[in-house]
């Protein structure tokens, strides 16, 4: 568990230092950014960072319903695929929103840091349940309980820091 961990961390951080040829991938010829570029709700920095966080509230909200219908079936390895493809999608939004909003530097991090926000509430959530842990009958082990609370903890943290770089740093490239 610990390597898939470290693999997904690993994957994420190689996203982050090279997203020029991800957003390079995405064009102004995508229609998704172009509604987003032409609707007026959506250049208000404050109006941008809400929608990011309310897409990532979907997001975590649909693949935690999709993994928990998944624990009924025994497909082996099929939770793994969930995940990847849940960060795919979640850097692919990410990636299309940075292109769409237009602003300057000071209320792109602003867009960042709302949108982003969203993963230190889990985060912060997180630890508690962590702090708080208590066996729930005489003699439970809550060990691997911590370790999945401890697993949150680093995954929550990576979304945020990712979520962050790529809305709140990313410059759009000048053609």
């Amino acid at each position: 568990m610990s390597v898939i961990l470290f693999i997904g961390v690993l994957g994420v951080l190689i996203a982050i230092f090279f997203n020029g040829p991800i957003k390079d991938m995405f064009g102004k010829n995508n229609r998704l950014v172009l509604k987003l570029e032409n609707a007026k709700w959506f250049q208000n920095h404050w109006i941008a960072g809400i929608f990011v966080f309310s897409m990532n509230a979907v997001l975590f909200v649909l693949t935690g319903s999709l993994l928990y219908l998944l624990m009924y079936f025994s497909i082996p390895f099929i939770h793994l695929l969930v995940m990847v493809f849940a960060v795919m999608g979640s850097i692919f939004s990410w990636v299309l929103i940075n292109k769409a909003w237009q602003g300057t530097e000071r209320n792109r991090l602003k867009v960042g840091a709302v949108g982003s926000s969203f993963y230190i509430f889990l985060t912060i959530i997180f630890a508690y349940w962590f702090v708080t842990l208590k066996p729930t009958y005489p003699g439970e082990d809550t060990f691997m309980g911590a370790i999945g609370l401890v697993f949150a903890i680093i995954v929550t943290t990576v979304a945020f820091i990712t979520c962050f770089v790529i809305m709140g740093f990313s410059k759009k490239n000048v053609a």
